[in-house]
């Protein structure tokens, strides 16, 4: 196949293009950004977390350049969307590390992996989903009132199926199943051992069952997220670049965010009304009998709900710190 030929809506040099960008990313961040397996601290976090959005960002004027400025605005909405999604993710993360007793400097690995497994899970939904639009126009509808559901459920103050990723259920199912050491075995998480006969069996480490879990939990979130980028544009391009780009940072941020994120109280009730707001504008554009709802404003939108959340919070957190003087 030619770089020139067309691959899912856009041309396969693109791709390609983009791909050598992730691996070239991954590479940087396990061969020197993390070498030695030391432990990340805040600083280090946040100028990694600084470097991968603006990686993100300036993807988009890659888009721009190659497709216009109309695909570049939704790429930048679904980019800034899908990172705030992921920031209800962190509580997750920090969930299962807690409930695996995770040290701190292994969990830089976990995540690691963890997010190669994101990638490849990703562009397995994606692309069932890009089938799915492409073939029946009503299943945007349908994932307008999925978010729509979502968005009133996380607003009620409802817990998803992700309050129980790291809980006793998928905890004893994989006790269970697998042969599972007591303790962890340096960064590995496969390692063999003689069983009670004194056979040689492989077993499963903590740090195993925990990268299990952050991958469910992914799945679990992609059930609202992916839907939500469908719902701002259908180029499977788009989707899965903005996803993606959206992700690669989320380790960095995790390191960065998951001590202090609980003090934007704000912040998960914006991400409700902006899920309710993504899936009306799919359903009012329906309405209206119109294509979709403009980039640029629906790119407003999504900056001024979510800059409101960081508002309040830091306006319910100022009596808080004061109080702690």
């Amino acid at each position: 196949m030619e770089l020139s030929s067309l691959f899912l809506g856009q041309p396969l040099w693109m791709w390609v293009v983009f791909l050598a960008l992730v691996l070239g990313l991954l590479a940087l961040d396990l061969g020197v950004l993390n070498r030695g397996g030391q432990e990340i601290g805040v600083r280090k976090s946040l100028l990694l977390s600084a470097f991968y959005v603006s990686i993100g960002l300036g993807f988009g004027g890659f888009v721009w350049a190659r497709l216009g400025p109309g695909p570049a605005v939704e790429y930048w909405t679904g980019f800034v969307v899908e990172k705030s999604l992921a920031l209800d993710n962190i509580f997750v993360i920090a969930t299962i590390f807690g409930a695996f007793a995770v040290p701190r400097h292994l969990q830089h690995r976990v995540l690691f992996w963890g997010i190669l497994g994101v990638i490849v899970l990703r562009a397995l939904m994606i692309g069932f989903g890009a089938a799915l639009v492409q073939r029946y126009d009503w299943v945007l509808l349908l994932f307008a009132g999925f978010l729509i559901l979502a968005g009133a459920r996380m607003l009620l103050g409802g817990d998803g199926p992700e309050a129980d990723v790291a809980g006793s259920r998928l905890l004893a199912w994989m006790r269970r199943n697998l042969r599972v050491t007591d303790d962890f075995v340096g960064h590995r998480f496969i390692v063999r051992r003689p069983d009670d006969a004194g056979r040689m069996r492989l077993f499963a480490t903590p740090l195993f069952l925990a990268l299990v879990a952050i991958e469910f939990a992914d799945v679990v979130f992609a059930v609202d997220s992916v839907p939500a980028i469908f719902a701002i544009t259908t180029d499977p391009y788009l989707v899965y670049t903005s996803n993606i780009f959206a992700i690669l940072g989320l380790r960095a941020l995790y390191f960065a965010l998951a001590a202090v994120l609980h003090r934007f109280s704000g912040l998960k009730p914006a991400l409700a009304v902006l899920l309710i707001f993504i899936g009306g504008k799919v359903v009012v554009a329906e309405a209206l009998g119109i294509e979709k709802v403009p980039a640029l404003l629906s790119l407003g939108v999504t900056f001024a709900i979510l800059a409101t959340g960081v508002a309040v919070s830091l306006v319910r957190g100022a009596p808080a710190r004061q109080r702690a003087r």
